[in-house]
């Protein structure tokens, strides 16, 4: 029970996942709507990513010109300061804090921090490092690295971006934000030696900015890729509509309903193509309704001809018959003549039966006597019948089937018909195997619980591609030059595969040049259930059995 439902849950998970790819395939619509959000949602994604690293970089260009503006001038105001303190007696310590703390106060009105390091060379002449001034609640250690080694001797001004780091004593917080480093640098006149400054400026205006300006962009490609897909959805329901129309239609025109037609609204090429489709539709109605009256005509000319056979047919047989009986006391001449008079009528009679149930096939009028038949016992009393002609053409038969029956429901005397007509066509075609072997014919039974099939193999000239579909064709032959030696009419396989149809199984045939042929014939066990496959490979068995002898020996 529990592996049944599993079962169960996994053929019902398989259909779920197929109904999507299913409407996949089948809409064009839903394809061509996919794409077009697809390529709209790529192009919209490109061009909205160009426009904010434009942004981005027009922010920042100016935020980095304000901020070397705000530093170029914040120094050349200290050295003002500087060489005006020339005159004054005081000491270094004093002037670094005259120096710095008038620029500490400018940063907190105009948010930057402000950290003054040095001397250059010295132990303190790095952040980290003691002799510091800087803003209050500033982690020394937001200026760069790499901007620190840049001032580790005299240098220029410069510039990097970094992260600014702020301590609050008062709730004990850390906090972190985006910024700008400048350094420059300077030269106190009372010990003489080179100090950094560094001046930190905030981005988060300029990324506030930035982020209102994704944020309108994504939404104005919300509504842009909806706005297209809509656009794309109706100008493809308007192309998309009249075809699903023209398929419905054609889907009942095929079926049979010939009457069907498209409504044609407008002049557009649309409309053309309804109005084309419509002719199309009548004139294909128009033929095949002469189609079907010259096949009924056909078909009754059959069966009324092959009716009207039968009364002179008796007569003849009958005068042949007086005279095949009394041909030992014509002469030599006029008794032969009477031999082949007999054959032929034998043959004319054989013919006219295969027209009168052809034309039994075309009226839909033949129906099967159903009984239980064992296919073992049918194909050993074929074998049996048809060994004269076999013994004739020096033709081996064989029949390998199980010692157990095989059972199925069908007529017997079309199964029988089948059979024979199999044998006999393989009598007629088949040639020795390999150098020095006799010809033969093996007919081979085998069943299962659902089907039983009937192969007949032989090794004549076999057939060439695409002559598998024509050898049920009423008439047709692999080689018209070759002679019928069992007297057949050309109506047998045709007549064979109609058999098969009636039972509900399969006839299908196989072969290749100079390596034979193999018919196979699949029933049901019991009438009424559909086959799905068959006890008995198409492909014969003992050709792959000889090609891998082949390859042996190739390899010995």
């Amino acid at each position: 029970m529990t592996g049944s439902v599993g079962i169960l849950g996994r053929s019902s998970m398989t259909r779920v996942v197929r109904r999507p790819f299913t409407f996949w395939r089948r809409s064009i619509q839903a394809r061509v709507v996919a794409s077009t959000l697809v390529l709209t949602i790529v192009v919209v994604g490109v061009v909205g990513m160009l426009l904010l690293r434009q942004t981005r970089d027009g922010l920042l260009d100016n935020r980095v010109d304000a901020a070397l503006a705000e530093t170029t001038n914040e120094t050349q105001d200290a050295r003002n300061r500087l060489e005006s303190a020339l005159l004054s007696d005081v000491d270094a310590a004093q002037q670094q804090r005259e120096l710095v703390e008038p620029i500490i106060q400018r940063g907190l009105t105009r948010n930057f921090s402000v950290l003054l390091v040095g001397p250059v060379g010295s132990a303190s002449g790095r952040p980290a490092a003691g002799g510091s001034t800087y803003t209050f609640g500033l982690d020394r250690s937001s200026v760069p690295a790499d901007l620190v080694a840049h001032f580790s001797e005299p240098a220029d001004m410069a510039w990097t971006y970094t992260t600014i780091r702020r301590f609050d004593t008062a709730t004990d917080t850390a906090s972190t934000e985006p910024g700008i480093a400048v350094g420059t640098q300077l030269t106190l006149p009372a010990d003489g030696r080179t100090y950094t400054l560094y001046l930190l400026f905030p981005t988060t205006g300029e990324q506030q900015t930035l982020d209102l300006v994704t944020r309108a962009l994504l939404t104005a490609a919300i509504l842009l890729v909806v706005l297209v897909g809509g656009v794309a959805w109706l100008v493809t329901r308007q192309v998309v509509t009249p075809i699903t129309m023209a398929r419905r239609v054609a889907e009942r025109l095929a079926a049979g309903q010939l009457e069907e037609r498209l409504q044609v609204s407008g002049e557009d090429d649309l409309a053309r193509l309804a109005t084309s489709f419509n002719q199309m539709a009548s004139n294909l109605e128009r033929q095949i309704g002469q189609l079907e009256e010259l096949s009924r005509v056909q078909r009754r000319f059959v069966s009324d001809v092959s009716h009207e056979l039968r009364t002179p047919l008796t007569t003849v047989r009958m005068a042949s018959d007086v005279l095949h009986d009394a041909r030992e006391e014509f002469d030599p001449v006029t008794a032969r003549s009477a031999e082949l008079l007999q054959t032929e009528l034998d043959r004319f009679e054989s013919l006219l039966g295969d027209l009168l149930e052809i034309s039994r096939f075309d009226a839909r009028a033949a129906v099967l006597e159903v009984d239980d038949v064992n296919l073992v016992d049918v194909c050993h009393r074929v074998v049996e019948s048809t060994q004269p002609l076999a013994d004739q053409r020096g033709v081996r038969l064989e029949v390998h089937a199980a010692v157990d029956p095989v059972l199925a429901e069908a007529d017997v005397r079309r199964i029988d018909r089948i059979v024979r007509n199999l044998v006999s066509n393989g009598i007629d075609h088949t040639g020795p195997q390999g150098p020095g072997e006799e010809p033969r014919v093996v007919v081979t039974v085998a069943g299962d619980d659902h089907a039983a099939s009937i192969t007949v193999r032989d090794h004549g000239v076999g057939l060439e591609p695409g002559q598998t579909a024509r050898v049920f064709d009423r008439f047709w032959r692999a080689d018209p030059a070759r002679a019928r030696t069992s007297g057949g009419t050309g109506l047998g396989l045709s007549i064979s595969l109609e058999d098969a149809h009636l039972h509900g199984g399969w006839l299908q045939a196989w072969g290749r040049p100079k390596e034979g042929a193999q018919f196979r014939l699949t029933l049901p066990r019991r009438q009424g259930v559909a086959l799905r496959r068959s006890p008995l490979t198409l492909i014969p068995s003992d050709l792959s059995e000889r090609r891998s002898e082949t390859m042996r020996q190739e390899w010995v």
